[in-house]
């Protein structure tokens, strides 16, 4: 690990220009490219205190050896001089888009002799007028089928043209029409490319002129009584217009524009672009990437842009691009696109009507590439035993963590603290092993302490489902202070309730020991133990852990806890953490642990807190359900009023009998009134004697 100090260009080296900037490891290898309005005060961020920079920068920093850079005279140069630079040498701390499949696009070859329309994959070469990206290639052979008939270009390879020019005999579509045949000479050179212009024309969007021409000549055919011709042209027509709604119109002022839409976590983005020809979505395409580099959505696509076109030019580039939000340079990348297509070109962000619905579905297909890469990544089977591979001997296992437990601490503002547990086996998620926990042996916000009450209560409950089965005597886990409590002692921790997911009865699905079920084979609650608790947190965390299965007697399951500023791994008792490499398979599954623990446990705490918002006095009502509670309500109009009432009144309420109606009134009577409301705009104090919701009601009567 480099120390910046050591390659910081002297004061006053670094210009104070637009230009860019190479960084380079010990090896000379660029490991970063990066471009600025200002190189001084840009260059100069990198080398303050490594405490004050990103964590993705203070790796490059510390990565490299050298930093290097070139003048340029304005931004769109400092732009273009990037581009080419990330492409020349593939720095490992940009951001690189992949795309996330291989997607085929309608090529015209007009730079051969006799153009042939074909669909093709790949990079782009020079000469070849391209349409597209599709989904699907049938979608791009389905549509060449249905405009062969009124534009009958070649589509067969070099080696067919050149056998049917030998022999002086065209290919099966030449002679149903679907070819203009120039291999045996039926059209010359010049009408065969006229007719690929057309082709392409049609496909560009110019689609209205062109049937209007050939409605004209149908019905000058009819007027001339050439029924035959007149009947062919209507056939191409139609079978044009079947063509068109195959892409249905999404923008009804006939825009040329590509929209971009970018979806990201902390650790990956999907960028998703449609291509609007004419009004129509032509093509789309989509790219993932890994969020290498310190960089928000404004730079992702600012990236994405230089990717889609770096290699572009002309009418590749549409009038405008519709993005999500401005780059910071978003003049200097306007006046590049605005070059690279010969004509203005308008970046901006959808504000309203048509095009910012389109924009909407943009970005729900850019957040369903994420979650699919994401889903495709974790269920390979392959790639899930090369991340457990990497866990054990990052962690130095015996043996793979089949079974994973992980553990994360969720409240607000030290209230309504809750604790998750979720299972991972064979790197897959198991969500009917989930637990959820309450945290009430004590109060307040102590996050260490919650981990060590969790794992307790965890491990005691595997060690009793032991002892019921003859493999483990309590004994052994000594006489510790957090042994096993069975004399059901109010307060003792194992006294408060876990909640499950699995309902009454179900039996889940899995490989767990027959000791871990009941005589029905109904799965006990904790009876199978993890190869590796994971918790959410570093050195404390993992801490608490292992001294709540030190305490228990529980030496055979490993622990590790997983900190989230800097994805670091803590094991207990270590003094620095395990640093994964960015694209370790093992990385990559223990933050999609931590990540379901942290989702599970906020859904949780999150539903403790609505649930105690909508609490009500005549929820301590015991045998009161929630009919006899609303019909409560509905008869007196507000819980004001209910308080008022009298035990005879109550049993006017269907439902209500005397016993319960003098339940409800003790209980109103022992619940202190809630608090006067109050206008919170004029101060004043609301009298509540008009009849408010029943659930208004009892949301206002909550203290």
């Amino acid at each position: 690990m480099a120390d910046p100090s050591s390659y910081r260009p002297k004061p006053g080296q670094i210009p104070d220009s637009p230009g860019v900037y190479k960084f380079r490891d010990q090896h000379a290898r660029v490991i970063y490219v990066g471009k600025a309005k200002s190189l001084r005060p840009r260059l100069s961020s990198y080398f303050q205190d490594l405490a004050n920079l990103h964590p993705r920068t203070r790796t490059m920093v510390t990565t490299a050896a050298s930093v290097e850079w070139t003048v340029v005279s304005t931004e769109v140069e400092a732009l273009q001089l990037e581009y080419a630079w990330i492409k020349e040498f593939d720095p490992r701390f940009n951001v690189k888009y992949r795309d996330d499949k291989s997607y085929p696009s309608l090529a015209v070859t007009l730079n051969e002799e006799f153009p042939r329309v074909q669909v093709m994959r790949g990079p782009k070469r020079k000469g070849v007028r391209y349409f597209g990206p599709y989904g699907h290639a049938w979608a791009i052979r389905e549509t060449v089928d249905l405009m062969l008939r009124v534009f009958p270009v070649r589509t067969c390879s070099a080696g067919v043209f050149k056998r049917s020019a030998q022999i002086g005999r065209p290919c099966l579509l030449g002679y149903i029409g679907k070819c203009s045949a120039p291999c045996v000479g039926r059209v010359s050179a010049e009408e065969h490319r006229a007719l690929a212009e057309e082709f392409c024309d049609f496909m560009a969007g110019r689609t209205g002129a062109y049937i209007r021409r050939l409605e004209t000549r149908m019905r000058e055919a009819s007027e001339e009584m050439e029924y035959e011709k007149a009947a062919r042209l209507r056939d191409d027509i139609e079978a044009l217009k079947r063509a068109m709604e195959k892409n249905a119109v999404v923008l009804t002022d006939a825009t040329d524009a590509d929209l971009m839409a970018v979806a990201e976590d902390e650790l990956e983005a999907a960028v998703q672009i449609f291509h609007v020809r004419g009004g129509r979505v032509r093509g789309q395409r989509g790219w993932v990437t890994d969020k290498v580099e310190a960089v928000d959505t404004a730079g992702l696509v600012a990236h994405a842009l230089q990717q889609l076109y770096g290699e572009e030019s002309g009418d590749a580039v549409p009038k405008e691009v519709l993005v999500p939000v401005l780059p910071e340079d978003t003049a200097a990348l306007n006046q590049w696109l605005t070059d690279r297509r010969g004509a203005a070109v308008s970046l901006r962000i959808p504000q309203r009507g048509d095009k910012k619905d389109l924009m909407a579905t943009v970005a729900r297909n850019a957040e369903h590439a994420l979650v699919l890469h994401k889903t495709k990544r974790a269920s390979d089977l392959t790639t899930r035993s090369r991340a457990l591979e990497e866990i054990a001997e990052a962690l130095g296992l015996d043996t793979a963590p089949l079974r994973v437990e992980c553990f994360d601490i969720s409240h607000l503002q030290g209230d309504d603290v809750v604790a998750s547990m979720v299972v991972f086996e064979d790197g897959l998620p198991r969500k009917s092993e989930y637990r959820r926990f309450q945290i009430k042996s004590f109060a307040g916000q102590d996050d260490v302490r919650s981990m060590h009450e969790v794992i307790s209560r965890r491990f005691r409950r595997y060690l009793q489902e032991k002892q019921k089965t003859g493999e483990w005597d309590l004994a052994d886990a000594g006489d510790t202070p957090d042994a096993p409590d069975t004399s059901g002692a109010p307060g003792a921790p194992d006294q408060v309730s876990v909640e499950e997911l699995t309902p009454a009865g179900a039996v889940a699905s899995g490989s767990v020991a027959d000791s871990g079920r009941d005589e029905d084979g109904r799965p006990r609650r904790f009876a199978y133990p993890p190869q590796l608790v994971v918790v959410d947190g570093g050195q404390p965390q993992v801490a608490a852990a292992q001294r709540a299965l030190d305490d228990l007697g529980i030496d055979d399951v490993a622990v590790c806890g997983l900190a989230k500023r800097l994805e670091e791994v803590w094991l207990p008792g270590e003094d620095d953490p395990v640093v994964l490499p960015r694209s370790s398979e093992g990385l990559y599954l223990l933050q999609r642990v931590r990540d379901e623990a942290h989702r599970f446990a906020i859904r949780y705490q999150r539903t403790k807190r609505a649930a105690s918002f909508r609490a009500g006095p005549l929820d301590a009502v015991a045998g009161l359900g929630e009919t006899r509670k609303r019909a409560l309500l509905k008869h007196f109009g507000s819980v004001k009023r209910l308080r008022a009432a009298t035990v005879d009144q109550l049993c006017e309420v269907p439902g209500i009998g005397r016993k319960t109606a003098e339940t409800v009134a003790a209980a109103l009577a022992q619940a202190a009134p809630a608090a006067p409301a109050v206008n919170t705009a004029t101060g004043e104090i609301i009298e509540d004697d008009a009849a408010p919701t029943a659930a208004a009601s009892e949301r206002g009567d909550t203290a």
